[in-house]
């Protein structure tokens, strides 16, 4: 018998907010966390911006040796974790732990462990690089760390779909709460790849904007967009079987309800025509909630700022949704987080599950020029108060990785 899931306990940390209430207030308020970066000298870089952590102190979460032994992605994870356990009320105790699973993932992972170690290699030779490079760059290390922090002995395991990370990871942690494999699962994604490497890869592939303004940079479906904007964080929610998250009376976020996954199989950085893809990740997602196109009350896009992304996830939400696309509300939260890159599904998700808890549409900020490519209601500048039933969560991913995750506002039945 199939069971129901549903989001008991959330945790963030963003350009916007180190938890979640400070995250959506962020939201609510239309703030943008994207500034001129700070981690190194840009002066030979045409990117100067990105969406940097702010006001973080890894001191505050781990003791000194902890801190240095874990590159910043895995220090994030651990802190999303951290919150999303405590939020959920779940106690060691008093559960199976081995009925207790984690899927979390990174897109790039310890990426400014690999280039200080390189640097070390190059200028000093083998000996100098540190014993600690492997366990503190490999992807994996983030879930394997936290379920060592929190003491998780069922399934963990490492998702790694570039920007479709997270929504993969939630995806397939629902599919195994559904199926009768685990009870808990925690998932979701985290990164920390604002380092100079990444930025000149994505910069010299024309992915990056290299606007100074802003307020102008990260400005999904506007015709003058130009490019992503980096940005950085996690997000961890806490997926529980519905009868068991009853039986322990914890507060309920939202039911996850349909999960949608596709590859285009087209190219490497560019989506399918006319989002192919993609909108067949949305139709699985509905056809496994049993949710009409007309029933859909908000989608958060991809939305990325880059051309490609926008008109074509534009295209596959109209193929998709069909006629309903034409009173969907549709915005993209990167207008204020950039592109969180492996986080940025999980902490878009936790946007759609508050979204539908608070009765609000969150704008897509700093909107100001119509792109008839991308002729949705992508709810500029200014947030709706709206009852949400249905939400859903669009990631694509390079290489051709489409997810989509549908959540329902839970009713108590």
């Amino acid at each position: 018998m199939e069971k129901r899931v549903v989001i008991t306990g959330m945790g963030a940390i963003t350009p916007i907010g180190n938890c979640v209430d400070e995250f959506w207030k962020g939201i609510k308020e239309g703030k943008c966390g994207i500034d001129e970066i700070t981690y190194f000298d840009t002066s030979n870089f045409k990117v100067k911006l990105a969406a940097e952590v702010k006001g973080y102190n890894p001191e505050e979460y781990f003791d000194r040796r902890e801190a240095k032994r874990t590159d910043k992605f895995t220090q994030y994870a651990m802190v999303a974790s951290r919150e999303a356990w405590k939020d959920s009320g779940l106690e060691q105790e008093k559960e199976n732990m081995e009925r207790v699973g984690i899927i979390l993932g990174s897109g790039i992972g310890g990426i400014e462990t690999m280039e200080g170690n390189i640097e070390k290699y190059a200028e000093k030779g083998p000996d100098r690089v540190s014993p600690m490079y492997i366990p503190m760059s490999v992807v994996n290390m983030a879930a394997g760390n936290v379920a060592i922090d929190l003491g998780i002995k069922g399934e963990s395991i490492c998702i790694v779909t570039a920007c479709a990370t997270s929504t993969h990871c939630i995806g397939e942690a629902f599919r195994n709460i559904k199926h009768g494999y685990s009870d808990i699962m925690l998932a979701g994604g985290t990164e920390a790849g604002i380092t100079p490497t990444a930025i000149a890869g994505f910069m010299n592939m024309k992915a990056l904007s290299q606007s100074t303004d802003k307020m102008r940079a990260s400005i999904p479906f506007d015709k003058e967009r130009s490019g992503f904007v980096m940005g950085e964080g996690a997000g961890v929610i806490i997926l529980e079987e519905l009868e068991h998250a009853k039986k322990r009376g914890a507060k309920i976020y939202a039911e996850v309800v349909g999960y949608g996954a596709t590859s285009d199989a087209y190219h490497i950085t560019s989506p399918a025509p006319n989002g192919e893809g993609g909108a067949r990740a949305m139709k699985l997602a509905m056809e496994e909630a049993g949710v009409k196109p007309e029933e859909i009350t908000y989608i958060n896009a991809h939305g990325t700022s880059t051309h490609l992304n926008d008109s074509f996830e534009t295209a596959a939400i109209k193929t998709a949704l069909g006629d309903a696309s034409k009173n969907v509300m549709v915005s993209s939260t990167k207008s204020n987080t950039a592109h969180c890159l492996g986080a940025a599904g999980v902490i878009e998700t936790i946007v759609c599950a508050k979204a539908v808890e608070d009765s609000f549409v969150p704008p897509t900020i700093n909107y100001k020029v119509k792109d008839e490519e991308c002729d949705l209601d992508v709810v500029p500048n200014d947030g709706r108060n709206v009852e949400i039933k249905y939400a859903m969560s669009n990631s694509l991913g390079f290489g051709g990785h489409n997810s989509t995750i549908l959540i329902k506002k839970y009713e108590g039945d």
